[in-house]
């Protein structure tokens, strides 16, 4: 197997880091993140103008039709220079929900203002209460004439404070897990906006008997499942862009910074421990590179994306902690760039999932296996 990008892959990843790289220096990112929307709506242009938005829809979708590999190209570079951008979270996880479980009318009438930059999604499926991934859902649909009316609670709801549409996810009148597309200001909707602690945004959003329209015909708990299995291998995409920023800014102030008269590059235990950094990132990069290519492959494996994330985060966390300690008091400060990336690294490794969750889905299937190590 080739792990070498393509010429197209490589102009791609080129043309999305200079952008990031001129829209933020650690300054202007943490102007942006403290605005009231906090991403940039200047970015979020470019990114449709380049068809980013539509890199992992079909071409009659209105989408470019790239696989799997492009999609993860783009997240580890938002990862290198931590754009706040929803990318995941207005795109990728409810446009793809509607991709895969909408009818073709809905698909159209929807997708093509997601994928132009004028439409923000984001998807209600988190309970209070819950840890995922939930399997029974409180908020519920009810018939009502050619529609359905929805009533729960939703938190948190990422980046649901700036969604134009919600794809909701509630409790089917038959049993099962339907997906509804609710207008964001529909009545009975509530939305109490707040702030994550990795600069992000997020909302509670109350559904008092708001009108809804089904997306599809039924029961999607696969579509769901699936989507969820491509979102894990972003994440992964995007940390592995992280800890190599946090890397490399930890390198440069060993080489910097004097102790004794020295850099403190020259004492040998630091440097030690940045080698071990370096094989946390490595073996991150390959658990990575190996959940890009089941999905690529087209399976909806839990356990290959659990596999991933539970290494994923066990590197990010040594890499964060070794980042913040060898900086010393510079890397715990709001000015300097190495305590957003733990921060969103932190971040990352609560999203679908933490540790023990992901554990859980492996030692599910201890007994298909003849050697288990962990």
């Amino acid at each position: 197997m080739d792990f070498e990008l393509t010429d197209e892959q490589v102009m791609l990843r080129d043309t999305v880091r200079d952008l990031l790289g001129r829209a933020y220096d650690p300054e202007t990112r943490l102007k942006v993140t403290d605005t009231e929307l906090g991403w940039s709506r200047d970015v979020w242009r470019q990114f449709a103008e380049l068809g980013v938005l539509g890199l992992a829809f079909s071409e009659e979708d209105g989408g470019v039709g790239a696989g799997p590999e492009e999609t993860m190209v783009v997240m580890e570079e938002i990862g290198r220079r931590n754009a706040p951008e929803p990318l995941l979270d207005a795109v990728l996880i409810p446009g793809g929900l509607i991709a895969a479980a909408a009818t073709t009318e809905q698909r159209q009438r929807v997708l093509a203002g997601v994928l132009e930059g004028q439409t923000l999604l984001a998807f209600a499926h988190n309970e209070p209460g819950t840890r995922w991934p939930a399997v029974e859902l409180a908020t519920t649909a009810v018939a009502d004439g050619d529609g359905y009316r929805i009533t729960g609670v939703k938190n948190p709801v990422p980046h649901g404070d700036s969604a134009d549409q919600l794809v909701v996810s509630a409790a089917l009148p038959g049993g099962g897990t339907g997906l509804f597309l609710i207008a964001a200001d529909a009545e009975g909707v509530t939305r109490t906006a707040f702030r994550t602690f990795d600069e992000r945004r997020g909302a509670q959003l109350e559904f008092a008997s708001a009108a809804a329209e089904l997306l599809g015909e039924g029961d999607a708990s696969a579509a769901i499942d699936a989507v969820t299995v491509r979102a894990q291998a972003s994440l992964c995409a995007e940390s592995l862009g992280a800890m190599e920023e946090a890397l490399r800014l930890t390198t440069e102030y060993l080489k910097t910074r004097k102790q004794f008269g020295v850099t403190l590059s020259k004492f040998q235990t630091l440097s030690q421990r940045a080698a071990n950094m370096y094989v946390s990132l490595e073996l991150a990069r390959s658990m990575s590179l190996y959940a890009t290519a089941a999905v690529t492959d087209g399976a909806v494996d839990r356990v290959a994306a659990s596999r991933a994330r539970l290494q994923v985060g066990r590197s990010a966390r040594h890499i964060g902690q070794e980042a913040i300690q060898m900086h010393g008091g510079i890397g715990i400060t709001s000015e300097y760039p190495v305590s957003h990336y733990v921060a969103r690294l932190t971040a990352i490794a609560r999203t679908l999932g933490g540790d023990l969750e992901h554990l859980r889905i492996l030692t599910d299937r201890v007994a298909d296996y003849t050697l288990v190590e962990f």
